[in-house]
């Protein structure tokens, strides 16, 4: 089965608050993410995996007449999704074992964040037309 790991970080003015951080504590943090994928890829688990940029640079477009575009996804939400695994494991127990390691990456303090993952089966697309 498919699930989507995605990951949710707090809204820092439209950025990202790891900017703020010591290199070294960035270093760590994709180090930490680094290892956990290569174990993933070793087992055969990781279909992939992608970084999104900040809301800042999002766009939002709604059909229309004109399909309109606006700035951001949604300027009052509190998290944001940062970006997201897609793994193919054996059930949902696994998902959230590896979810939970990917919500121990290491903060500025060396300690884990604890960062929300969410946890969502992929249901697929509709059937192709023969």
């Amino acid at each position: 089965m498919k699930y989507m790991l995605l990951i949710n970080v707090p809204y820092a003015g439209g950025g990202y608050d790891y900017e703020t951080w010591p290199p070294e504590a960035w270093q760590a943090h994709l180090d930490y993410l680094v290892r956990l994928n290569q174990g993933l890829v070793e087992s055969g688990e990781l279909v992939g995996v992608q970084g999104l940029e900040p809301p800042a640079k999002a766009r939002v477009v709604r059909a229309g007449r004109k399909p309109a575009v606006t700035d951001g996804p949604f300027p009052e939400s509190k998290e944001f999704l940062a970006g997201f695994w897609t793994v193919d494991v054996e059930s949902a127990a696994r998902a959230c074992e590896i979810a939970a390691q990917a919500s121990a990456a290491p903060g500025p303090d060396g300690a884990p964040l604890g960062m929300p993952i969410e946890v969502r089966q992929v249901m697929g697309g509709p059937p192709p037309e023969a």
